[in-house]
Formats: C-alpha cells, structure tokens, sequence
C-alpha cells in the first residue's frame, strides 16, 4: 500500500521514474539537445559501412523538413515501457506533430544488457532501415515484444517479421549474420549515454530530457514549447 504520509506529487513522481527501464550506472551530466543528439547519428562510425549506415539513419528520422525541431527518443525494443509509450502516446504524436510536418522525430538505439534479445532486435530493425523499413519494423517488434523477448534464441520470430513487413530477406539475414549495423547501434547509445540517458524510454525534446512513459499530455506541452520557442 503507497505511503499516506507522502505527498500526492511524490508519489506521483515516483510512478513515473519507474515507468522506465534502467542501467544500474551513475548518470552522466547531460551534454546534448535534441538537435545535437539528432544530427550526431548522421556521422557514420569508424570502420562502417558509410553508404549502408546513412540509408539506415534516414529511414528511422520521419516527419517535417529542416527547420522543424527534433523530438529524439532514446529506446529499447524488449523495454516493455518502451511499448507502452508506443501503444499509448505515440499515435497521438504521430498523428498532430509528425504527420503533420511539425516536427522531425527519430529513434536512437539504447539496448540495455538487463534485455537478453534488445541487441537482436535492434540489428533486426536497422537492417530492416537499410532496405527503408525501419517503421514498420519497429511497429511489429513492439507488438510482438512478448513473442520473442525471453526466447533463447529470437532470430526465427525475427526472420518472420522482416519477410512479413516486406524487406528483401536474403539482403536482411546477410545484413543481420555480418552484425553490419553493430556499429552504429553502438554508436547509437554512446551518444545517448554522453547526452545524460540512463533508461528507456528517455526523450530529447529541444533543450528538455524526459524520463519515462509519462503521460502523452506531458509530451505534448513539451513539444509544443519546443514549437514556441522555434516561432512555428
């Protein structure tokens, strides 16, 4: 039973830290925005495959142009707060920022090691984006979560998933067996580690970190300050 002797805002605040899956590590002073965070997974790491990386990094950046701010999210695909988040405020920020060309909304890979198959899953959607399919990827991977999360070995769930959203799958098990996407994955959470994550989901919203599934409405007075203060 909650503790009555708490404050309703403390306890609420304490929901909400632990709508999120986390590493046990010290959080690092954050060090980036979201346009900064954004525009580093553009820079292919050392030794990749530069042409296959960038093909990657477009397809899991959707929405508006250029001048539309960045709303970036730190993510795990076995994180069942991740799913949550995906289920229950991302529709809503698809449907009025993204769609709508307000905002341009990305993906960073953060597969922490309490997840035995959020690595797997990973390769499996970037190779999925080398081919221009990161989203549907990622819309099966968080529908199927508990299909291949705890499966000892989940490439034959994952195989069936990227044949069903239409990738070319010899190109996708090459891409998956070379571990070709190792790279940037990794490069993926460095940055979001060096940007002061420390769990998933974790949300870069102009110059504003947020924590955790929190409810959509936090999401949406985020971004529209963040729309405020770029004069859209």
């Amino acid at each position: 039973m909650p503790n009555s002797k708490l404050p309703v805002t403390a306890l609420l605040a304490a929901a909400l830290l632990g709508a999120a899956c986390g590493r046990s590590e010290p959080r690092p002073a954050p060090g980036a925005s979201a346009s900064t965070l954004a525009a580093a997974t553009a820079t292919p790491p050392a030794g990749a495959d530069s042409a296959l990386d960038r093909a990657a990094d477009r397809a899991r950046v959707e929405g508006g142009g250029s001048s539309a701010p960045w709303v970036v999210e730190v993510s795990d695909f076995q994180c069942p707060f991740c799913r949550d988040w995906h289920v229950n405020t991302y529709p809503t920020i698809k449907k009025d920022y993204i769609d709508t060309g307000k905002i341009r909304f990305a993906y960073i890979n953060y597969p922490l090691p309490i997840h035995r198959n959020a690595w797997p899953a990973a390769e499996a959607a970037m190779c999925a984006a080398a081919q221009g399919k990161f989203w549907p990827m990622h819309d099966a991977l968080f529908a199927t979560q508990d299909r291949w999360g705890e499966l000892p070995d989940p490439s034959p769930v994952l195989d069936s998933l990227a044949g069903a959203v239409g990738v070319d799958t010899t190109t996708w098990r090459t891409c998956v067996t070379k571990q070709a996407m190792k790279r940037l994955i990794q490069a993926d959470a460095d940055r979001a580690t060096e940007s002061g994550a420390r769990s998933t989901p974790t949300f870069f919203i102009g110059g504003r970190m947020i924590e955790g599934a929190q409810p959509t409405d936090v999401f949406v007075a985020a971004i529209d300050q963040a729309l405020a203060k770029n004069g859209r």
